[in-house]
Parts: C-alpha cells; sequence; structure tokens
C-alpha cells in the first residue's frame, strides 16, 4: 500500500442514470422475491492536488450509446459532462480514467476526456475482442458491450493514453490501487482509494449489494450477481478480496444497491 505520506483523494460520487423496473433477482442470485428496483448509474470523481481521476465515466446518449439505453430501458439520465461541470470539473482537465470494466455503462464516455490517461485490465479489453470475433450464435456475452466504446479504447492506445494493467498493482496513482477482480467480467478490476477516512474501495460490478458479502438474511455465505460472463467461482473469491479490502466495515465500499 501506499505511504503514510502520500496525498489522500477526495472523493465523490456521481449518479447520472436511472433504469426502470429492475428485477433485483437478474442482478442477485436467489432475490425472486424482492421485487424491481430503479437502478442506479455512477461513476466516481477523486482529487488530490494535481490529479483529477474518474472511475469509469458513465455513457453519453448518442449514437450507438442512445440505442444502448433504449434497449436497456435507462429512461432517467444526465450527461456525466454537466454532471461533472456541477462539480467544477471540465473534461479537459480529468488527467485520469480508471475503467473497472467495458460495459457500455462504465466506460461509454471515454472518447469525452481527451487528455486522460486510462487504466484498464489487459484481460478485459482483450476479452472482448476475442469475443467479438465469435459467430453470432454467442451474442449473450457481448450484449452489453458496445463496439464503438471499443474502438474509442483503440483511438487512446494509438495516442499512448490505453494502459493494458497485469493483475493486482499498489499506487498505479498515489494511494490509488488495483485489485483484478474476475466474474462479472473476465477481466474486472476494483479500486481501493486512500482517504482521509481510510480505505474506499469502488466495487465497479464486482459487487451490487451488501447481500452479495452477507448473505441472505444475514447468514455470511456470499451470494454471487445473478448476471456476468465469468465464473460463479471466480466471482465469490473476488466478493472475498473485497470484503477482506473493507476489513468487513461496509461503508467503505461503494455499493449500487442499498
Amino acid at each position: 500500500m501506499s505511504s503514510a505520506s502520500a496525498p489522500l483523494w477526495d472523493v465523490h460520487i456521481v449518479e447520472f442514470a436511472r433504469s426502470k423496473d429492475q428485477p433485483v433477482a437478474s442482478l442477485v442470485h436467489g432475490a425472486h422475491d424482492e421485487g424491481v428496483v430503479d437502478l442506479p448509474f455512477s461513476f466516481v470523481l477523486a482529487r488530490q492536488p494535481g490529479r483529477t481521476v474518474l472511475v469509469d465515466t458513465g455513457f453519453m446518449k448518442e449514437g450507438s450509446g442512445e440505442e444502448m439505453s433504449v434497449r436497456f430501458g435507462i429512461p432517467h439520465w444526465i450527461s456525466p459532462l454537466r454532471m461533472l461541470a456541477e462539480l467544477g470539473v471540465t473534461p479537459e482537465a480529468v488527467t485520469d480514467i480508471v475503467l473497472s470494466h467495458a460495459h457500455f455503462d462504465h466506460m461509454g464516455s471515454i472518447g469525452k476526456f481527451p487528455n486522460a490517461q486510462i487504466y484498464v485490465q489487459k484481460r478485459e479489453i482483450l476479452s472482448w475482442v476475442e469475443a467479438m470475433a465469435l459467430p453470432p450464435r454467442f451474442g449473450f456475452l457481448t450484449q452489453i458491450i458496445n463496439p464503438d466504446d471499443l474502438r474509442r479504447a483503440f483511438d487512446a492506445s494509438v495516442e499512448h493514453r490505453l494502459h493494458l494493467v497485469d493483475g493486482d498493482r499498489d499506487d498505479i496513482l498515489p494511494g490509488l490501487h488495483l485489485r483484478l477482480g474476475e466474474g462479472h467480467t473476465l477481466g474486472q478490476q476494483f479500486v481501493i482509494l486512500e482517504t482521509s477516512r481510510g480505505r474506499l474501495v469502488v466495487s465497479g460490478d464486482c459487487v451490487y449489494a451488501a447481500s452479495n458479502i452477507r448473505g441472505h438474511n444475514h447468514d455470511g455465505v456470499y451470494v454471487p450477481l445473478a448476471n456476468g460472463v465469468g465464473s460463479v467461482w471466480e466471482q465469490l473469491k473476488t466478493i472475498d478480496r473485497i470484503n477482506d479490502a473493507i476489513d468487513g466495515d461496509m461503508s467503505r465500499l461503494a455499493l449500487r444497491l442499498h
């Protein structure tokens, strides 16, 4: 981990959209009696002197991004750029982007930040290139992938702004650590930020809800997500790594569902 002298991160969780009436059982395995939820979509803004970082970017409702938002029933949306402007951040001021994974709602705005260095797991990018090359009968794997997002990632690589991370990395930026978190996708990662109140974990979609860690009925048995292209085995190991990273303190975990 980083030294005690490393600058601490000031963190904001920015909700920019919601999808309507998503069955909780489509998100958390075994949640068949929990009805539906308006599912929030968010990204994280983290700042320290000289650095303005996004963990994920949200997506734009334009072109293929608009098509994806219709497909997944997302009527409530505010531009991530407008949300950042409210916090005094211009697209040009974003120095770094850390992508938890390549689903459209997590990386659909990367083309709007021309100066940002982008960090993503190598396995995440390469696995989606392989999946996109499969015959159409494998389309289940890529239904949440917007090919235009992968094209923009390639454009960033040509500009030498795309960094392919291979596994865990401490201090990829001072006080910002990356952990491979397979399961939901083959190369998802979660982020640990050093803040004034200790470590904060941004889980991406490694964890949706407290029940993933606490178990149904708080029995302590990890519950996998109800969606994903990786294995349940890897999902549960990732949940365990996150639980270790927060020392069992759920207040230090950024969750999608509460």
